[in-house]
């Protein structure tokens, strides 16, 4: 399973499905990636039991497998921002529960941390 979470890339189509169903052609618009390349990560995130695909005709639309996962983002979250190391895993922690807006969030580190990180070098 953390093989699945340890690609930016990965983060990126989680973050994305957290929101709702997409096919990979949604993907490779929404990312900027060749076909291929998300259809790899794609495939690493179902080996890992992270997404399910759903067939549709000729398309496969794909899902988080368990939304539990955005849970364990949202604490994966907490953890680093304890130690200095802060990144935005997870597209709804913090967010207010009725809010639709669910923008996208960078998977960079988080300003303040990179200046501490550069204070301690």
């Amino acid at each position: 399973m953390f093989r699945g979470l340890s690609d930016s890339t990965r983060l990126a189509i989680l973050q994305r499905l957290a929101r709702g169903e997409a096919r990979v052609v949604d993907l490779t618009t929404a990312m900027n990636l060749a076909q291929s390349t998300v259809s790899a990560h794609l495939a690493c995130l179902r080996d890992c039991n992270l997404v399910t695909a759903r067939p549709e005709g000729r398309q496969m639309f794909y899902s988080l497998a368990h939304p539990e996962l955005l849970d364990l983002l949202a604490s994966a979250e907490t953890l680093l921002e304890a130690t200095d190391n802060a990144v935005a895993l997870n597209p709804q922690h913090g967010a207010a529960e009725d809010d639709d807006s669910a923008e996208e969030v960078p998977l960079a580190p988080r300003p303040a941390a990179r200046k501490r990180a550069r204070q301690r070098a």
